[in-house]
């Protein structure tokens, strides 16, 4: 094997057609290998017309956001074909190494653009949280050579290092990779600390990447990582599968936060490199620390960094200080997961032990300091009825967030709810997500995959209007004529009414 003098690695995104938020990870991966003195290039799917309608356009025809244009600031489709495109950016570049992305939302997208350019002579490498619970799916794609389980930073520059120096590369921990026949599985490496890690490196996207609609409105926006994981056991999420994976490995806690300090030098770097006008907080929970902590970060943000951001957290983690420290610090919209409106069913299906109470009490703290607040509902959860889900739509009713989201349950793969559908034959281990929207049809008999539908998008107007629209919109919750004339009226007067 030859010794390369430029080794030169090229990253395979396949995301959601106009879904605009950048990615941490590829963005970490670049960083790191470009420290090491690896070159980097990316192939993205994002401005490539792959559906009829984007994700976030259909979240405006179904009232979950306010309207924006992205052409404004020169975003448009490519007009050019993806998969030409893909060919003759493999043949320029010349990559030593190629590196896809593949989560369950884009497995299928994913794998068509690696069957465009099979007949190139080049490793390729497949990472991302599908590929670590469906590593045997996964591997046994004829244009996939090898794995990741886990996290990648570490693992793809030793395999890179090892590649440029001709050396084999059998067994680096985190892969499993096929040879003469076999499939070689190592182990699993230690956690990564965090803090230690480069900054995260944008300049491997267009710069319009960093353009993102929020309420409406356009902004330069940075998405930086403040923690890795979540402390919590949701049964609809894969974090609790990854804390497990990493303990029962003996490889360390997973659930990691960043220094305030590493923080605050991270902004600060990347406020000068791209003069944003907006962060975006990429931390599953928020406000999941002490108010001690909080405002020490608070402090150090508004000294040195100063911009309006956004962040998520959940209702348990809120307390009146918090929220004024938030405040004070300029945060001007939070997003809060409710995802089911029936206490018992929450704790004992979602493994979400928080009440009603607790829930609406932290609304109101978040709407008396006049933050703009977004909370998320999942319907057509395993065993879910009609009933199960007004009581969803009815705790939206007391409260008064500026939007709200309503997705349909997609069970996905490593998560506690997937094994539970499976054993329930709700569905077949060869099923397939599109995307949170449209969920999964699962085969249960509580409620049709087409009720669902006619009720997400009529949650908004279900939780914002007053008790006797609710026969009118029961109407729109249909796809006939009439139903579809109902919806158009009643959606004008939700726009004119909450959308100000």
């Amino acid at each position: 094997m030859r010794i390369r003098d430029k080794f030169r690695v090229l990253f395979i995104y396949p995301n959601l057609m106009m879904s605009t938020l950048v990615p941490i990870h590829i963005s970490l991966l670049s960083s790191c290998l470009k420290q090491e003195g690896f070159q980097t290039d990316l192939f993205d799917t994002t401005y490539y017309k792959t559906e009829e309608i984007s994700f976030d356009e259909k979240k405006v025809e179904l009232l979950q956001v306010k309207k924006f244009n992205l052409e404004e600031q020169g975003v448009k489709y490519k007009e050019t074909d993806m998969y030409e495109d893909l060919i003759k950016k493999v043949k320029d570049y010349k990559p030593d190494l190629i590196a896809i992305t593949l989560v369950e939302d884009t497995y299928e997208l994913g794998l068509s653009l690696l069957n465009a350019i099979k007949d190139f002579d080049i490793p390729v490498i497949a990472g991302g949280v599908f590929v670590t619970f469906s590593p045997e799916k996964t591997i046994t794609n004829e244009n996939i050579d090898m794995i990741c389980i886990g996290e990648g930073e570490e693992t793809l520059v030793e395999l890179c290092d090892k590649m440029r120096k001709g050396q084999d590369y059998p067994m680096v921990k985190n892969l499993w990779i096929k040879q003469n026949g076999k499939i070689i599985k190592n182990e699993l490496r230690k956690i990564t600390d965090i803090n230690n890690l480069p900054f995260i490196d944008y300049d491997i996207f267009e710069p319009k990447r960093l353009y993102r609609p929020m309420y409406g409105r356009i902004y330069t926006m940075i998405h930086i990582e403040l923690d890795r994981g979540c402390p919590y056991e949701c049964s609809y999420c894969e974090s609790p599968q990854l804390r497990r994976l990493y303990r029962e490995k003996g490889c360390g806690v997973y659930y990691r936060k960043k220094s305030v300090a590493r923080i605050t030098e991270e902004l600060k770097w990347l406020l000068k490199k791209y003069n944003p006008d907006y962060i975006y907080f990429n931390s599953e929970s928020f406000l999941a620390k002490s108010p001690a902590e909080l405002g020490k970060f608070a402090n150090l943000y508004k000294r040195e960094i100063g911009l309006p951001f956004w962040c998520q957290s959940r209702p348990e983690t809120v307390t009146e200080e918090k929220i004024k420290i938030l405040k004070d610090t300029d945060c001007q919209n939070l997003q809060f997961g409710i995802e089911q409106g029936n206490e018992n069913f929450r704790a004992k299906i979602l493994k979400r032990r928080c009440s009603n109470k607790q829930i609406i009490d932290a609304m109101k703290l978040v709407e008396k300091y006049k933050i703009a607040y977004t909370v998320n509902n999942i319907i057509g959860f395993p065993d879910e009825t009609r009933e199960l889900i007004f009581d969803t739509i009815n705790i939206n009713h007391q409260i008064n967030p500026t939007t709200l989201n309503c997705y349909i349950f997609a069970p996905y793969r490593g998560t506690y709810l997937y094994n539970y559908c499976l054993e329930k034959g709700y569905l077949t281990e060869d099923y397939k997500i599109h995307q949170l929207l449209d969920g999964a049809r699962l085969r249960m008999n509580s409620i049709t995959y087409e009720e669902l539908k006619g009720l997400q998008r009529t949650f908004p107007l279900y939780a914002k209007m007053p008790e006797e629209k609710w026969p009118k919109i029961r109407i729109a919750e249909r796809f006939d004529e009439e139903g579809n004339r109902m919806f158009e009226k009643l959606r004008k007067v939700y726009y004119e009414r909450y959308f100000k």
